[in-house]
């Protein structure tokens, strides 16, 4: 090989995601998080199981998306963005049959469908467009998921962003304050209420038409709900039978009784003629 030549770089000099870190050792920003991604993970399932129905799909929550290779002295998190939740379409859950550390760009290529941030601050590092290093750049230039949103729990509302060539456009709401993500057959908007004995305004799923996707806890809850309703009812069905029953062996011994006070009638009418 001559000086002028380039060394070949094959997929062998890139790290994949067991030689990456999981972690750049910060915390979870808050206690809304957690529960939070749990809500938008269990209650999406049973939707991204109908559409693939053969497995092929990764949800990542917290966790890293790495982009670039770092070069020392930076550290290799450098070389990735973790968002708070995120979703891929056709890729295994697992590598090698080991749970994924991360999810590496150029080991599989597919990006994300939809990438959400969870903001705890102003919303200025979810907005950042500084080239290479801003948030919003990266996921729009580099990552390039087909839907960015940006959720802010403070205000009550969410940015939803939609990828349309090579630039990022604002979703509008549609006529329910939801925000269409297309290739998904869902909409993704706030929603008031109690989740894990807490009220705040909750980033959720709809279907299409509206109805709210439940979440694991939720489904049970609303299936041990129908249970004892199905039962109760089914206690009413029983008590109204026998309230029934009642009723009529209460009838038929009223017939008896005034059958047996007209013969007795009858037979001392008898006896008196007879006298």
């Amino acid at each position: 090989m001559s000086v002028t030549e380039k060394p070949e770089i094959v997929a062998t000099d890139f790290p994949d995601h067991t030689q990456l870190p999981d972690s750049d050792g910060t915390f979870v920003k808050n206690f809304q998080e957690h529960p939070q991604s749990i809500l938008l993970t269990t209650s999406i399932r049973p939707i991204l199981d109908q559409i693939h129905p053969d497995g092929q799909y990764c949800i990542g929550q917290d966790s890293g998306i790495y982009w670039r290779v770092a070069r020392p002295p930076e550290p290799p998190e450098r070389g990735a963005e973790a968002p708070d939740w995120f979703y891929v379409p056709d890729v295994p859950p697992t590598l090698d049959g080991n749970l994924r550390r991360s999810y590496v760009m150029w080991q599989e290529l597919m990006p994300p469908r939809i990438v959400l941030e969870f903001v705890s601050g102003d919303g200025s590092e979810e907005r950042d467009r500084t080239p290479r290093q801003g948030k919003f750049w990266i996921y729009e230039r580099i990552i390039r998921p087909a839907f960015y949103g940006i959720y802010e729990v403070k205000k009550a509302q969410v940015e939803v962003y939609h990828l349309v060539e090579d630039r990022f456009e604002l979703v509008p709401p549609n006529e329910r304050g939801h925000y269409k993500i297309e290739p998904m057959g869902l909409e993704l908007g706030i929603w008031q209420g109690v989740y894990q004995g807490v009220e705040l305004p909750w980033l959720r799923w709809w279907d299409a038409s509206g109805n709210l996707l439940l979440a694991a806890d939720e489904r049970v809850e609303q299936a041990e709900f129908a249970a004892q309703r199905a039962e109760f009812a089914a206690q009413r069905a029983t008590f109204a039978a026998e309230q029934a029953e009642f009723a009529a062996e209460r009838e038929r011994q009223q017939r008896i009784e005034a059958e047996l006070r007209i013969q007795a009638l009858e037979a001392r009418l008898r006896e008196l003629e007879g006298e």
